[in-house]
């Protein structure tokens, strides 16, 4: 592993009525669009859920880390994740997230061990660790030449 601290860059484009394209170096682009329930088609990944996605991928990537220097032996690990989304205060936030695992181990593995093993896998997720910092805003404004033609006006 490299030393801390680690930077990871992600890019984002959007115009007014098509979707965002999501792109970081070394890694396919992803189109995201907001959920149904934001008035989004429902048929690609969004914000929201890519941020319940890290979480269940955080938790497996965590999981095979505690198991592998805990050299607990594993077959598989499935991990579902129910963000609820929710207004606080007027401001719209995750309140909080149900992780439902389901582990398979080898017959005669320590059961009471791989139990120990996930929920400090729990405990060290990273993601989940990250949800209690504020982040900052560095924005830019820039200026179309006046030979575009397409605009949008804001309602």
């Amino acid at each position: 592993m490299q030393p801390f601290p680690h930077l990871y860059a992600v890019s984002a484009q959007g115009t007014p009525d098509d979707d965002v394209t999501v792109t970081s170096e070394g890694v396919p682009s992803l189109r995201t669009a907001p959920p149904a329930a934001f008035g989004g088609p429902g048929d690609r990944w969004s914000p929201e859920t890519l941020f319940v996605a890290a979480i269940a991928d955080c938790f497996i990537l965590t999981f095979r880390a505690v198991a592998r220097a805990s050299k607990l032996p594993w077959m598989s690990l499935g991990c579902d994740v129910e963000g609820t989304l929710d207004r606080v205060d007027h401001v719209t936030q995750f309140t909080g997230c149900t992780l439902r695992v389901r582990l398979t181990v080898p017959a005669g593995t320590d059961e009471a061990q791989a139990g120990r093993l996930l929920e400090k896998a729990e405990r060290g997720c990273l993601v989940t660790n990250s949800l209690k910092f504020t982040p900052q805003l560095e924005a830019q404004v820039a200026f179309a030449p006046d030979s575009v033609a397409a605009w949008h006006q804001v309602d």
